[in-house]
């Protein structure tokens, strides 16, 4: 009964440990961040730069790559509805995020493969090279989110 006592003990925390490590890891400690936000949903168009503006808020530099129908945040005739709760559109909270710093880029195949081009858009905004963008995903000190 002691030794299956003492093993269950054991087992908790060892169990516990990697709980403990976690949540460690989030303490601020990542400074740099990549989000490729790929999603024709508003919602989750907006959600990615509500987190990305939090982010760049609390103090990671943020760099987003956007693909897809979400490359159109980055044109200057964006428009979409706005979202509750704060009124504003995912694209609005893109131009946010670059004026506290963020870098957003859309991905190399959106021009190409839309009526776009680079002046088309918005100030800021840059056209990602896959050489660039691989080396970030690939860099073990920045995180990746994709939405």
């Amino acid at each position: 009964m002691f030794k299956s006592i003492k093993a269950l003990a054991a087992a908790t925390l060892i169990a516990a440990v990697p709980f403990g490590v976690q949540a460690d890891s989030h303490n601020g400690s990542v400074e740099e961040v990549l989000v490729i936000l790929s999603s024709d949903s508003l919602q989750t168009q907006g959600m990615a730069m509500v987190l990305s503006n939090t982010m760049a808020q609390q103090g990671a530099k943020v760099n987003v790559l956007l693909c897809d129908q979400a490359g159109d945040l980055a044109l200057k005739s964006y428009e979409a509805p706005a979202l509750k709760p704060k009124n504003v559109t995912p694209g609005q909270m893109l131009r946010s995020l670059l004026n506290q710093g963020g870098q957003a880029k859309v991905c190399a195949l959106y021009l190409p493969n839309s009526p776009y081009g680079k002046d088309d858009l918005i100030d800021g905004v840059g056209v990602a090279m896959p050489p660039e963008m691989s080396g970030q995903m690939l860099n073990p000190k920045i995180r990746t989110f994709t939405f």
